[in-house]
């Protein structure tokens, strides 16, 4: 007989930690039932996909230089062009992050005079200095376009009467962040972004309407591009990467906001017939293929997470028995030292860098300090197992990755079993 236990005492897990998980483990296994089959639905869209756009062996090769002509390059942004059922996609390793993928898509198909709306209240922190809430060289604000924003009602809800009002001649583009970003609001589902996109539509038909799609991917078995949305955005070292990808961002939706999108990413005149792939598309290719299984690695650790700590005490967002349209988990701490610990557990339970303790420190694009915690293989990959939060109230510290179940597992025993022994929880398991 296997002896599990064993294994888990040498990362320094309690017999008493652990039993507490396997008690919750075993009130999940129909709930991982239901997301094992919408990985299996996701896989089958992916091979779909691929088939569809006659990936072979060729497209696995790549191009350097100006990267005309690259098969690869070119077929991948078919497939993600198929998977999302949009006219056209852009994904390149030219793409540097989410927030990279983001600021390009809005500095693309917005112009001086234009405004932005955010439905949804504030977006996440990084792109505050890109639309220029905090003053940044480069900002929108700087280019002469102006920004809206109308916060959702107390209870999560959307503000129909204030959009309808915030909406103007000079509304261009409307941008709906579907995850929480570090906030403890639910994420947004699929149909809830349909119907707000079929609201907005009603109130003006020719605004464009972008999803900021992080972490999101896959995890239900539609997409926003399938209920409305002109345009999905998301990064490589998320959900779409599988893991695999070092690097990349993609932009999917209409064929004007594409190419307006690879005008700036390249030059005017140049679109997306430059920019080589360098021999990375292999990691693309197979982390796409990869990517439904594991987000569902990754959406199952974020379900446990939700289960051991709302037991504890703890305010979650989603709470242990919601639906899950994101990777993420939030945990609301209340105090600096919940949030440092249970980083540290995370930290803890790495391949690599496991030896590291991280701290709270000052983040580019963050006004307080942050504490990250990701001993990944791709620098910076949240698809991985990793943990972060702003040092602010409420105090909250969020949770995504885990490119396997067991890994995901291990690191919230890791963080319990941290906090247990800083006596933030009580040794029966309760709020201390």
């Amino acid at each position: 007989m296997i002896d599990l236990k064993k294994q888990y005492k040498q990362f320094g897990i309690s017999e008493e930690v652990y039993a507490y998980g396997e008690e919750i483990l075993a009130s999940l296994q129909e709930r991982f039932r239901q997301i094992d089959a919408v990985a299996e639905y996701n896989q089958l869209k992916v091979i779909r996909a691929m088939q569809t756009c006659s990936v072979s062996e060729a497209c696995l090769l790549g191009t350097t230089g100006y990267g005309y002509n690259d098969l690869g390059r070119d077929t991948l942004e078919k497939v993600y062009a198929a998977l999302f059922h949009t006219e056209d996609a852009l994904v390149r390793p030219q793409i540097t992050c989410g927030t990279h993928a983001l600021a390009l898509a809005l500095m693309s198909n917005l112009r001086p005079g234009d405004e932005l709306l955010s439905p949804v209240g504030k977006p996440y922190d990084t792109l505050e200095e890109v639309i220029g809430i905090r003053e940044s060289k480069g900002s929108l604000k700087e280019y002469g376009i102006s920004y809206s924003q109308v916060d959702l009602l107390a209870d999560g809800g959307f503000d129909y009467e204030g959009i309808r009002a915030a909406i103007n001649d000079k509304t261009k583009l409307v941008t709906i962040q579907r995850s929480k970003g570090y906030q403890t609001r639910p994420t947004l589902s699929v149909a809830r972004i349909g119907e707000l996109i079929q609201f907005i539509k009603g109130v003006k038909p020719d605004v464009i309407c972008m999803v900021d799609n992080c972490y999101g991917e896959f995890v239900e078995t539609i997409e926003p591009t399938d209920v409305g949305a002109d345009m999905i955005v998301g990064s490589l070292i998320k959900n779409p990467g599988g893991g695999l990808a070092p690097i990349g961002g993609y932009i999917a939706g209409t064929r004007e906001c594409v190419e307006n999108a690879a005008y700036r990413l390249t030059s005017p005149g140049l679109g997306k017939e430059v920019g080589a792939s360098l021999g990375i598309l292999s990691s693309f290719y197979e982390g796409l293929f990869l990517a439904p299984t594991v987000t569902a690695n990754a959406l199952k650790g974020a379900i446990f997470a939700a289960n051991v700590y709302e037991k504890t005490g703890f305010a979650v967002v989603p709470d242990g028995s919601e639906s899950r349209h994101d990777i993420i988990q939030a945990v609301t701490f209340g105090t600096p030292d919940g949030v440092i610990a249970f980083c540290q557990g995370i930290q803890a339970a790495a391949s690599v860098d496991s030896f590291v303790t991280p701290e709270p420190w000052d983040m580019p694009g963050y006004d307080s300090q942050v504490i990250m915690a990701a001993g990944a293989f791709v620098s910076g990959s949240s698809i991985e197992l990793s943990a972060d939060g702003p040092i602010a109230p409420p105090y909250a510290v969020y949770f995504q990755g885990g490119l396997t179940f067991p890994h995901a597992k291990l690191g919230i025993l890791k963080t319990l079993q941290n906090l247990v022994d800083k006596k933030i929880i009580t040794s029966d398991f309760c709020r201390a």
